[in-house]
């Protein structure tokens, strides 16, 4: 199993909003996407801004494929993104699960 990491940046008062997209497009997007084990999307205030992270669970790389493209540590971001988010990171990060 492979883990996906991605970061962001939200000022706080359009981390609500932002928070709610995540939920209705980003993890409904990662979780029907054949391979998907999990999506999961915390988030933390720190001062005036939210950092907010999605945390997803691959079969494999090529179930990751499916979800990103060919560039597998590429970020994916949605249209309404760039409304949001005060940089956009242009990578994630892949971790090897140990499963128990």
């Amino acid at each position: 199993m492979i883990a996906r990491r991605w970061h962001g940046r939200v000022p706080a008062d359009k981390a609500d909003k932002y928070l709610s997209l995540t939920k209705e497009v980003g993890l409904a997007d990662y979780r029907r996407t054949p391979g998907n084990i999990g999506a999961w999307c915390l988030h933390r205030r720190e001062g005036g801004v939210v950092h907010v992270e999605t945390f997803t669970f691959w079969e494999s790389e090529d179930a990751i494929r499916r979800f990103a493209g060919e560039h597998l540590t590429r970020a994916k971001y949605y249209d309404f993104d760039p409304g949001f988010l005060l940089e956009m990171e242009p990578e994630v990060l892949h971790f090897e699960v140990i499963e128990v």
